[in-house]
């Protein structure tokens, strides 16, 4: 794998302005995007097919959690865009689960992630909607029915991603947000590492965002993440 190929740019933006302005910064230092319901619910799909159209990847962050039938049609849709990855929730369960692969199956390029637990959820946030045990022994539950159900990977924070690789192998992805580089906040985030940290415990992908889409200049933003990863390649 392109090793530079390995950081997703989150565009949390509002308006399609705001997230070209960072695709244009960027330039060719950034080949993989990823374009949330916050985005997606402002400014409409055509943005997507557009970030398709001028050569990058696009992982559209839907969180689908439907009723199989429902979640089928999103999956065929976004393999209509011409996305990368997509999300399923995986507390969706297995039926749920595997109408997302069946049906991304007619777009070969597309491949079905399921969310395990949200980098903002801790052990208590789990117990109390009725989740025993911890964040970690229930990303594996889910990461595990995941593989089962015939997914291509799960989305999870970086503090699982060691356990994550012993379970699921070498070939599954593993897609990593709440990144954050050494002395910055967590923000939001309950679970999270440098950026280094998540690929050397076997992540394929990291998610960066605010750090990179807010900083007076998101290409040097973006270039610290690659030497936190210690990537070398010239832009």
């Amino acid at each position: 794998m392109d090793p530079t190929r390995q950081v997703i740019v989150a565009l949390d933006c509002d308006t399609r302005e705001a997230a070209q302005a960072v695709v244009d910064r960027l330039g060719d230092a950034c080949h993989f995007y990823k374009v949330g319901l916050e985005l997606l619910t402002a400014v409409g799909p055509q943005f997507v097919r557009d970030l398709v159209a001028q050569g990058t990847e696009v992982f559209l962050d839907l969180k689908l959690f439907e009723i199989p039938n429902s979640v089928a049609g999103a999956v065929r849709a976004a393999g209509a865009l011409g996305v990368s990855m997509v999300t399923v929730h995986g507390m969706g369960g297995t039926g749920i689960l595997a109408a997302a692969v069946e049906a991304a199956r007619d777009h070969p390029g597309l491949r079905v992630l399921a969310l395990t637990v949200v980098t903002s959820m801790t052990d208590s946030d789990l117990a109390d909607i009725g989740v025993s045990g911890s964040a970690e022994g229930q990303v594996l539950r889910l990461a595990r029915l995941a593989g089962e159900a015939g997914c291509h990977g799960v989305i999870a924070s970086p503090r699982e991603v060691a356990p994550l690789r012993a379970l699921l192998g070498a070939d599954a992805l593993i897609v990593t947000p709440g990144v954050t580089m050494p002395g910055e906040s967590a923000a939001e985030h309950a679970r999270p590492a440098t950026p280094r940290a998540a690929i050397t415990d076997g992540a394929s992908h990291v998610v960066v965002g605010r750090s990179v889409t807010r900083a007076r200049d998101p290409l040097s933003a973006l270039r610290r993440v690659h030497a936190d990863m210690s990537l070398r390649r010239a832009f």
